[in-house]
């Protein structure tokens, strides 16, 4: 993709047939994307990366201030988090079919022995999101009636830069299956969040008064969720 380098900030341009342009910050170290329509030209780019390079230095400070977890291995004895519970791995080679199973404090992985660090990765990821489908089932149906909206369809995939998002004229929400892996009061908030846009698309002050008359307490687990603080994370 086409980079360009404004006032020593890199920038990544992604041009699609979207209607606005929009700024995005993205893990791990706080690059940053710009996402345009197809015939913006380069000096309109570049005015807004300048005008807004406060905000763009401010949050890719940020990023860069985080302390990034260590890179997992699915070795046994590795901290795993799951509903902002740091977990003990415990890794057992067997001939059956593989399988993960939560005990305490305690994620015990079942497989089959030379399985790869990819394969177990695998195996924990669809037992997470098996976890996830079951806990969102309840929380859309409780959130619904509170948000005043119905979302027609809801699923789980795995997102770079967004904990949720909300298509509108499908009434569509997607949740990240990194949720997993918070204390689940955030997972509840990005529900929140998404159902609330059901209501309005942009975040403007309209959006955020909903969401807190639907939530009030909506603020911590939105500000753990933007500065990555799960415990030990």
């Amino acid at each position: 993709m086409p980079h360009l380098l404004i006032d020593d900030i890199a920038v990544e341009v992604v041009r699609k047939p979207v209607r606005q342009l929009r700024l995005t910050i993205l893990p791990p170290q706080g690059q940053l994307r710009v996402t345009v329509p197809v015939r913006t030209t380069e000096s309109t780019i570049r005015e807004v990366v300048l005008r807004k390079q406060a905000w763009i230095r401010k949050h890719q400070a940020a990023f860069q201030q985080r302390v990034l977890p260590p890179t997992l291995r699915y070795e046994a004895g590795e901290t795993h988090y799951y509903q902002g519970q740091a977990l003990r791995l415990c890794v057992h080679e067997q001939a059956s079919r593989a399988q993960v199973q939560l005990l305490a404090d305690e994620l015990h992985l079942y497989v089959p022995a030379g399985t790869t660090p990819a394969q177990r990765a695998q195996v924990l990821a669809r037992w997470r999101r098996a976890q996830l489908q079951s806990q969102l089932a309840e929380l859309v149906a409780k959130w619904e009636p509170i948000v005043g909206v119905q979302a027609a369809d809801w699923g789980i995939k795995q997102m770079k830069t967004r904990w949720g998002t909300c298509n509108i004229r499908a009434r569509r929400i997607w949740l990240n299956l990194e949720l997993s892996h918070w204390p689940l009061p955030c997972l509840e908030y990005v529900v929140v969040h998404e159902l609330t846009h059901l209501h309005e698309r942009l975040h403007n002050a309209r959006f955020w008064h909903l969401l807190g008359q639907a939530m009030p307490g909506w603020l911590a687990p939105h500000q753990a969720l933007r500065q990555g603080t799960i415990s030990g994370r």
